[in-house]
C-alpha cells in the first residue's frame, strides 16, 4: 500500500472513485495567536494491491516543532475492499477524506500532519503558520 496523494485543503470529496480537492494549501496567515482554523480536510488517495485487502488503522497526527501531537488520540478503522481486481488490472485506488473542525494552532511555527497506517508513517504533510500584522 502507498499513498499517491496526501493534501491539506479547504474541502475534499470522493465522487464515484475520483478524489475532488478544493483549495489546497500549506500556509496559514494569522493576525493573532493561537490561531483557530475553522474547517479543513486531509485528502488521501491510496494505491492498493491484492495483499492490502482487509482492515487497517489510519491515524492522523498534527505534530508541532517539539514533536508533540496536538490532535486528540484516535484511530480510524478502514476496510479496503479491492473488489475483485480484474486479471488485466495490477492495482486499484481508494480515497479517504478526513475533516478537521476548529483546528487550534498555538504558535507561528512549522507543523506537519503525519498520516500513519497500521502504525507506520506513510505521508507527512507540511503546514506553516505565519503571523501577519
Amino acid at each position: 500500500m502507498e499513498i499517491l496523494t496526501a493534501c491539506l485543503c479547504d474541502s475534499a470529496a470522493d465522487y464515484n472513485g475520483k478524489l475532488c480537492i478544493l483549495g489546497a494549501f500549506d500556509t496559514i496567515q494569522a493576525r493573532q495567536l493561537p490561531a483557530v482554523h475553522p474547517f479543513c480536510s486531509i485528502a488521501l488517495r491510496f494505491l492498493l494491491k491484492e495483499p492490502d485487502v482487509g482492515s487497517h488503522q489510519i491515524q492522523l497526527g498534527l505534530i508541532d516543532p517539539d514533536g508533540r501531537d496536538l490532535l486528540p488520540p484516535g484511530k480510524i478503522s478502514i476496510n479496503f475492499n479491492v473488489p475483485g481486481i480484474p486479471e488485466q488490472s495490477f492495482f486499484c485506488s481508494s480515497n479517504c477524506v478526513l475533516n478537521l473542525q476548529g483546528l487550534v494552532l498555538p504558535a507561528a511555527a512549522q507543523y506537519s500532519f503525519d498520516v500513519r497506517v497500521d502504525g507506520i508513517i506513510l505521508s507527512r504533510i507540511p503546514l506553516q503558520v505565519v503571523k501577519v500584522d
